[in-house]
């Protein structure tokens, strides 16, 4: 029901709103923060940030185990958030959750040594480099996953003692406000991690503002050039995690079932809307008929539905904006000759909801192969040999994952070499893992989260020398 508050607040056309993309009804709409509530919460970050980097390691990773434990006891209510205002299925919904906490503990458990300052031969007495914070990172996120998208780049930058000013999608306003007071309740200052509604014009007046030192941000490559553009003009750290068209490679001496099986989960994971999705299928020529068949077949055996039904696989699309350009990226491909394998329509139901599509007969200059698809829809291009497939995989100015299906692991090292990707994943869905570093190249982005690299992202590499005679 809206109520008189919500509906003042809907007339604003900055307003912050959430929808139910089952339904389309509404969940939240907010006021977006003035400038004043800004430079509030820059404030209080920079004050935080004057004790928070005192703080050793060891201490700010046994806070953030307490976010972990804080994520876990909440662990069904916040899956439920994240269904409720992105219509992820329950069941992914609830693994997003789970995987935050496992991660937080990895990166909690090893950021001490991550962060230790490393001894260097020099001509000096000592000379050691130091991994100093930087101050307030300001990060930018999305919306497909709501609590992931942040954790994995805000646990890393607070781990290393900076202070970190979440500006999230409109679209998953509740979502942001409860990462503030997870933080807050596992006994976090106020100021080291806080959420501010804020619009892109301010979010970028606030990237100019000397109390931001760095900015991390998760979105569309479009979103990017204006961050960097924004930031580069500053002189401030960047890391930026943009657009994905991952291609999934099958070459002729792979596990066909298995590829077949994978190519599905990595296609359509979290209701296709994935930057890591697999999202150009390439299959060489000769196993291209066993593959589509199979893929085929497990595609149409997706449970389209209400996505709080643990046994639903695909729910509907974030918004309608994504429903509408997934229609036009199929129409126009299937104008240029693309032939529907399974799927091709939107669903006739409340909310944004478009069946699993796979598309066949398509070439590298089809939308649904130029182009980054975010939703349930898919190419699947064949070439002739080993080495069409790597040029078809290259063959785009994004460069975030691939995976690639062979049986002979030796000739997976060096094709490796030759992928244009930040992350080649043999014989796996590309996924995130805070073992591992994870970002691109390209258009895809610059930098990396997770792993030692993450988490030393957002920090002064500071040379230190000491001698005893004067030089």
């Amino acid at each position: 029901m809206t109520t008189a508050k919500d509906a003042a607040v809907l007339t604003n056309a900055r307003a912050f709103v959430s929808r139910n993309p089952a339904t389309g009804k509404l969940i939240a709409a907010h006021d977006t923060a003035d400038w004043p509530a800004v430079e509030e919460m820059l404030d209080q970050a920079a004050t935080a940030f004057t004790r928070w980097r005192r703080t050793s390691v060891e201490h700010r990773a046994a806070l953030v185990r307490g976010v972990a434990d804080q994520v876990r006891t909440r662990r069904k209510e916040l899956a439920a958030l994240l269904t409720e205002e992105m219509g992820k299925p329950i069941t992914e919904a609830l693994a997003e959750v789970d995987k935050c906490v496992w991660s937080t503990n990895w990166l909690a458990d090893n950021a001490p040594s991550m962060l230790m300052p490393q001894p260097m031969v020099s001509p000096y007495d000592d000379a050691f480099v130091a991994f100093r914070p930087l101050g307030t990172v300001l990060a930018i996120m999305p919306w497909n996953y709501p609590l992931w998208q942040f954790f994995r780049a805000g646990i890393p930058a607070l781990l290393a003692g900076n202070c970190v000013l979440l500006k999230h999608a409109p679209n998953v306003s509740k979502c942001a406000l409860v990462i503030e007071e997870l933080f807050l309740a596992a006994d976090f200052a106020p100021g080291v991690v806080s959420a501010v509604l804020m619009d892109t014009e301010l979010a970028e007046r606030a990237i100019t503002d000397p109390r931001i030192s760095a900015v991390t941000l998760t979105g569309s490559v479009g979103a990017g050039r204006a961050v960097g553009a924004t930031a580069g003009a500053h002189v401030k750290k960047v890391v930026l995690e943009l657009g994905g068209s991952d291609p999934f490679i099958v070459l002729q001496d792979a596990d066909i079932e298995a590829a077949a099986q994978a190519a599905c989960r990595a296609r359509m994971q979290n209701n296709g809307q994935s930057c890591i999705a697999g999202k150009r299928i390439i299959v060489v020529e000769s196993v291209a008929a066993q593959f589509l068949e199979r893929f085929r077949a497990a595609v149409a055996a997706l449970r389209v539905g209400d996505p709080t039904d643990p046994a639903t696989d695909i729910g509907p699309l974030a918004r309608r904006d994504l429903r509408d350009q997934l229609i036009r990226q199929q129409n126009e491909s299937i104008e240029q000759g693309a032939r529907v394998l399974v799927g091709g329509r939107p669903m006739d139901r409340p909310g944004w909801w478009y069946q699993p599509t796979v598309l066949t007969d398509v070439t590298a200059t089809m939308p649904v192969f130029s182009e980054e698809t975010f939703g349930p829809l898919t190419g699947v291009m064949v070439v002739p040999d080993e080495a069409a497939a790597v040029a078809a995989a290259n063959d785009i100015d994004l460069g975030l994952g691939a995976s690639l299906w062979t049986a002979d692991l030796d000739r997976a090292r060096l094709l490796s070499a030759e992928i244009e990707a930040g992350m080649v994943f043999v014989n796996a869905i590309v996924a995130s893992d805070a073992r591992l570093p994870f970002g691109g190249i390209k258009r895809s982005g610059l930098g990396r989260e997770l792993s030692q690299f993450g988490v030393r992202e957002f920090t002064n590499i500071q040379t230190v020398t000491l001698t005893s005679s004067p030089r």
